[in-house]
């Protein structure tokens, strides 16, 4: 079997930014640290910080008044933003800030009443805080989700119209979503920059890259990662099996009946030491394997710290 590691791959820089912010506040403040939603979404990453004390909860009503508490990579609405005021909640924003940009151009838009197309997936915690950043009494955001949507969409004001994106959709997905609303709203306005992050299209550009050379590619990821999803559903398309796995167990040696090379990847939100235990899985599996690491984009990108979070680590 030839194993084939993609490149870029795993953690991105929001999400190390994320992780670091949880691990450096445990030290520093007394627990319980509760942890709005999972920081990232990843099992494995997740119950690690549970071990070293983060509780994690789904709202802010079961903080107690003056704990500490952070905010996912996700980001939050204005109005989670306002509960944590009112608890006297000691708040620590691990929001990544290619979300912030976008949560700045619909707050914008808000202000200006500039009605506001969001393209995400209902339900994932990027969309819920991005359409909570629009508040305007007399302009409306709409959350679309594909083509068809946009067929049904009716706006108030399509003269004064803008769209914004959930980061980690795919370049594909969104390609033909926004040709669609151009072609229906020809006044529409689009982000100054695209929203669809860099960790993303590199991501993706490296599955297209190795699909070619690969039988079946395995994704690293957990099923409520949106990226990683992402990555599978485009090796599909690009013609090859695909499998999204949390971890070995989830692995099955049917997939490999007449293949000859697997494709390994990783999600923005999955570690490396995960790939690594799929790679030593396979090894065991199989009795001569070939890997083979592939070069890709360099990713040197870095985002600081929480304003908060340098301040407490100077104290």
């Amino acid at each position: 079997m030839k194993i084939i590691l993609a490149n870029p791959r795993g953690f991105c820089a929001g999400v190390s930014r994320a992780v670091d912010v949880v691990e450096k506040v445990l030290s520093l403040e007394p627990h319980p640290v509760y942890v709005r939603h999972e920081v990232v979404h990843n099992r494995a990453v997740v119950n690690d910080l549970k071990g070293k004390g983060a509780v994690f909860v789904k709202e802010l009503s079961e903080v107690p008044d003056n704990a500490v508490c952070i905010f996912s990579a996700h980001g939050v609405s204005q109005e989670v933003q306002e509960a944590a005021k009112r608890k006297n909640l000691r708040i620590y924003d691990a929001t990544c800030p290619l979300v912030t940009k976008v949560h700045r151009e619909v707050q914008k838009a808000s202000k200006n009443e500039v009605e506001c197309v969001l393209i995400g997936h209902r339900g994932h915690p990027e969309v819920e805080g991005t359409l909570g950043q629009y508040r305007s009494q007399n302009a409306k955001i709409y959350l679309i989700e594909n083509v068809e949507d946009v067929m049904n969409l009716q706006v108030d004001n399509p003269e004064k119209l803008i769209y914004a994106t959930q980061t980690t959709l795919s370049v594909d997905e969104t390609r033909d979503i926004i040709a669609a609303l151009k072609e229906k709203f020809p006044e529409v306005a689009a982000p100054k920059k695209e929203d669809i992050c860099y960790a993303t299209q590199n991501r993706q550009n490296a599955v297209r890259n190795i699909a070619k050379m690969a039988d079946i590619l395995l994704v690293v990821g957990s099923k409520n990662s949106s990226n990683s999803n992402r990555l599978r559903e485009l090796a599909e398309v690009s013609g090859i099996d695909s499998y999204l796995i949390d971890n070995t167990n989830d692995i099955e040696l049917s997939w490999f009946e007449g293949k000859k090379s697997c494709g390994i990847t990783a999600g923005a939100s999955a570690p490396e030491y995960l790939v690594q235990a799929v790679v030593n899985h396979l090894q065991a599996q199989f009795e001569h394997c070939e890997i083979v690491e592939l070069n890709g984009v360099k990713e040197e990108i870095t985002f600081p710290l929480p304003k908060l979070l340098k301040q407490r680590q100077k104290a």
